[in-house]
């Protein structure tokens, strides 16, 4: 395995994820709307600004983006009680839900249309199963109510990586690029969004 073949298994896993937690509602969304709605779904409370930056799009953009969403009941926005100029956004309960459920859906289906031979098939799904378990951080077990809390420990521990969503930002953003401009669109705010929202 080499680093090119490395990516392109990347690829293809994103391919395969993303056909597993969109479908025909989610399908009628830009590129660029999923990679905003994905940015604010593991950012709630951000306002077009905050997304901006994160997202490396051009401040029209996001703002053109937020108002579809927004139409759709996807995002939901709230006054900043800080700053009464600003809007802070967050992912509506619809689409949290709709994530959460299409998210948990099992992988062996998608994994027999892409593999006809049910063996192969079946493999897949085992080592991907493995791969999870040596790459992916091992999920923190529930506390059962009335457990006493233990000391913190003092060994330094690694930061995890963000959730993926739907889907993830990254991938989403690269395919938005062709939609909306190179990425020298998207350093910084349009001349008509110079404000703060």
């Amino acid at each position: 395995m080499d680093g090119v073949r490395l990516l392109r298994l990347g690829k293809r896993l994103t391919e395969l994820g993303r056909a597993m937690v969109t479908d025909h509602a989610s399908e009628t969304l830009s590129p660029g709307e999923i990679a905003v709605v994905s940015d604010v779904y593991q950012h709630p409370g951000s306002s077009v600004q905050d997304i901006r930056v994160r997202t490396g799009f051009a401040q029209s953009h996001v703002s053109t983006s937020v108002a579809r969403l927004r139409e759709r009941g996807l995002l939901e926005a709230a006054p900043d009680p800080a700053d009464g100029r600003r809007t802070l956004l967050s992912v509506s309960a619809l689409a949290r839900g709709y994530v959460r459920a299409r998210a948990a859906r099992p992988a062996e289906p998608l994994l027999a249309r892409a593999l006809p031979d049910p063996a192969q098939a079946r493999r897949a799904a085992e080592l991907l199963d493995e791969l999870c378990a040596l790459l992916l951080p091992a999920p923190t077990p529930a506390t059962p109510p009335g457990t006493p809390p233990t000391a913190p420990s003092t060994a330094p521990t690694p930061s995890a990586p963000p959730p993926d969503v739907w889907p993830p930002v990254r991938e989403a953003r690269s395919a938005a690029v062709g939609e909306h401009g190179t990425d020298g669109d998207a350093q910084g705010p349009s001349p008509a969004h110079g404000g703060r929202e």
